[in-house]
């Protein structure tokens, strides 16, 4: 009998088949070749071979060949056979402790890596799968499943790590190589001419020496004090690219160039130690266009591209035949993606998330403003970043600051677990103090105290006195409420702009700085990491001091105005912020600066902030996503779906995104429409998508504004989207935290 794990209708109008063999053969090398450099290749194998046993059953090839090029690898297709349970009962039943581990990843292939016991999250806990499940492996021997397959010799050795709280992020990135290998696979005999679309690309040794081409070309005369600044920080940190393997950190002012020295260390880092790419980790949405943009004129001309983007809002939930294939692997050597894609991926569960992470190994991450990660999630963010640096894995991490938080040393309060720090980062910037005072290009002004508010109307006066303005505020409705009380020239930016409308946006407002125009801008806090403006006078409503810095970072960026001719105006806006860490930062940043007398935006004071800031925090595990993981893993029992389903950075309020027909939207939309989700088209995509909350868009559809495609959201109505202001829902936006008392 011809045993089949695939089917396609070929372009010959006939039945193309997909050996069973075959691919499970195909599989066991792929997952072998993918987890080398972090666990033995034993385990790679026997994962590969047994993923799908279960399709050995009589039942699952009387349906496979029932199905009309249909790929059956689909969990929820109409009809299906359980099959990914019977490989991981073979595993449990013929390995021992060491098989139930690898029971995980079997069973877990499609639906995701499952809980032990039943918990909160939906699906079935793998021990009850094990139990209730047998006749599935009792079916696939008996409907021929060959000897060499179930018995191939192959004993698993230990794991690679040295305490049982590892075993659950070495799972999962064993899980990564599992899924990828799976999907690659079935991608070669599904879609040919997509596989021929992958890999190739450039070494890293030939980014390297394109980006040492482009900075000689395009920074090669350091005409002024700050331009000289940054070529010797650019020089300090190819000096330390030579350094073993590790943590580091580079900590310089807004305005020192760290975008551009950080990627340098990087690729010179990685060429000298053999690392296969470089992953840049952006805290916004809104910015890693622009950071993307940057690094594609650095390898202008190198093909194929070697930089992707990766965002973290246009995953889909509910996998098709489509959907497998346009997930994203991280395989080129340059990825730009946000702080939520790459965290909450390594506390996934769904195949989907997790396919990428095993590309981390043997790689530089970068953490581009690395005060931001959110300090209620510290504990699960640092366990991670410190499982990636050690030895096994091969990552180097940078933390990449102006202000940097508090991350090295371990915390301790009474009746909870420690939040262990990272340890100590070495320091890729020449004499950070020194950097400080010499990039000293502002001078801040502060409210008299906490109770001096201020109006909008009053702001908006002072703003339009000013020929050239910036003033940021911390919530988007207020970006609009004075964004209204300003002359038509005014310019507003927000998240409620997709990432092309803010690219076109922000590039307008360069051009009129450049061109020495009158320009005033109202924008939301996402110009303040990475958005290269340079702008006489900042005004900043009062928030944490980090991103007082931030904003500060806008102001004589250039440093054209002389000594500190730059000004930076903090107000406290008509209204404190919003209860949670908005308000918690804020209230940090009035107790350090009031007791200090001396310059706001000094090192010193950063520390101190850091550590009131952290220490006011109710939980750096808010949702106890540790002890799901590690509670019970010296016993093998995981909460992997659970934890996944907890552990969002930016909580789980119902956000969803929604594509707008903004300048080439509309034939985008058209496009998805038309040929459903593939890569490509999901990265253009990327730049259309503004996210809402829950109350927002479900009131927006059952409007019929909005409408919905799939697992998708798309704009319907024409005025939806503002030409100015971006998308309008038609009720206010709140945090929903914030309404808990």
């Amino acid at each position: 009998m011809q045993f089949l794990a695939h089917v396609r209708l070929s372009r010959r109008g006939d039945w193309d088949t997909h050996e069973l063999e075959e691919h499970l053969r195909q599989v066991a090398r792929r997952t072998a070749q993918a987890c080398v450099v972090f666990a033995p290749p034993e385990w790679g194998n026997l994962a590969g071979l047994w993923h799908d046993l279960g399709k050995y059953q009589a039942a699952f090839q009387t349906y496979i060949r029932s199905v009309s090029g249909f790929d059956a690898h689909i969990e929820t297709a109409p009809g299906k056979v359980k099959h990914a349970i019977a490989g991981a009962i073979h595993a449990a039943d013929t390995h021992g402790a060491y098989g139930r581990l690898l029971a995980y990843l079997i069973a877990g292939h499609h639906a995701g890596l499952p809980d032990w016991h039943p918990d909160e999250a939906v699906g079935a806990a793998l021990s009850q799968q094990i139990k209730d499940e047998r006749s599935t492996l009792a079916d696939a021997i008996s409907g021929g499943a060959p000897t060499e397959i179930l018995d191939p010799g192959i004993r698993l050795p230990r794991p690679p790590i040295s305490e049982t709280s590892e075993v659950h992020f070495w799972l999962r990135m064993l899980f990564s190589s599992l899924v990828d290998a799976d999907y690659l696979d079935t991608e070669r005999f599904m879609d040919d001419a997509r596989t021929s679309q992958r890999g190739d690309y450039a070494d890293i040794g030939v980014l390297r020496d394109a980006y040492d081409r482009y900075m000689t070309e395009t920074f090669a005369i350091a005409d002024t004090p700050v331009k000289m600044l940054r070529a010797e920080i650019r020089d300090g940190c190819l000096a330390r690219a030579d350094e073993a393997q590790g943590l580091f950190s580079l900590s310089v002012p807004t305005g020192g160039g760290k975008t551009l020295a950080s990627l340098g260390f990087a690729l010179h880092h990685a060429a000298r130690h053999g690392l296969k790419r470089v992953i840049y980790v952006i805290p916004y949405t809104s910015i890693i266009e622009q950071t993307a943009d940057i690094f594609r004129r650095v390898f202008a001309g190198i093909e194929p591209a070697p930089v992707i983007e990766h965002h973290s809002n246009l995953d889909i939930d509910n996998e098709t035949p489509k959907s497998r294939l346009a997930a994203e692997n991280w395989d080129a050597p340059v990825v730009v993606t946000t702080n939520v894609q790459f965290f909450e991926s390594l506390y996934a569960a769904k195949p989907s998330r997790c396919r990428k992470l095993h590309n981390i190994a043997e790689s530089v991450v970068i953490l581009d403003e690395a005060q931001l990660l959110p300090p209620e999630h510290l504990q699960p963010i640092l366990d991670g970043l410190r499982q990636l640096i050690a030895p096994r894995y091969r990552v180097s991490v940078v933390l990449s600051t102006a202000t940097q938080p508090e991350l090295s040393k371990t915390r301790t309060r009474f009746g909870e677990r420690p939040l262990v720090g990272l340890g100590d980062a070495r320091e890729l910037a020449p004499d950070p103090g020194r950097l400080n005072r010499e990039l000293e290009r502002v001078a801040v002004s502060l409210p008299q105290s906490a109770e001096d508010r201020r109006e909008w109307c009053d702001i908006a006066d002072e703003l339009g006195h000013h020929r050239q303005v910036l003033c940021i505020v911390n919530r988007r409705d207020d970006a609009e409420t004075l964004w209204r009380m300003l002359a038509p020239d005014a310019i507003h930016l927000s998240a409620r702009m997709c990432g092309a409308h803010r690219a076109e946006v922000i590039a307008a407002i360069r051009q009129r700085l450049k061109d020495d125009q009158p320009v005033r801008v109202v924008s939301t806090q996402l110009v303040e990491a990475g958005v290269d403006l340079d702008f006489p006078v900042v005004y900043r409503a009062m928030a944490g001091l980090d991103s007082i810095a931030q904003a500060a970072g806008r102001c004589n960026r250039e440093g054209r105005l002389p000594g500190k001719g730059g000004r930076v105006i903090v107000f406290n806006p008509p209204k404190p912020s919003p209860s949670g860490l908005l308000l918690k930062a804020e209230q940090a940043a009035q107790l350090v600066l009031a007791g200090s007398p001396g310059e706001p935006l000094s090192p010193a004071n950063y520390a101190q902030y850091f550590d009131l800031f952290y220490s006011n925090v109710n939980s750096h595990d808010m949702e106890g996503v540790m002890n799901l993981l590690t509670g019970n893993a010296a016993r093998g029992e995981i909460q992997f779906r659970t934890a996944a389903q907890k552990f969002h950075l930016i909580p789980d309020e119902g956000q969803q995104s929604v594509f707008v027909r903004w300048g080439d939207g509309v034939d985008l939309i058209g496009r998805l429409k038309a040929e459903g989700p593939h890569r490509e088209l999901m990265r253009r995509l990327q730049r259309h998508a503004v996210t809402l909350y829950d109350y927002q868009w479900k009131k927006l559809l059952g409007s019929s504004d909005l409408e919905q495609h799939e697992d998708f959201l798309i704009q319907k109505s024409d005025v939806l989207y503002h030409p100015r202001l971006g998308l309008l829902p038609a009720v206010p936006d709140y945090e929903p935290s914030s309404l808990v008392v």
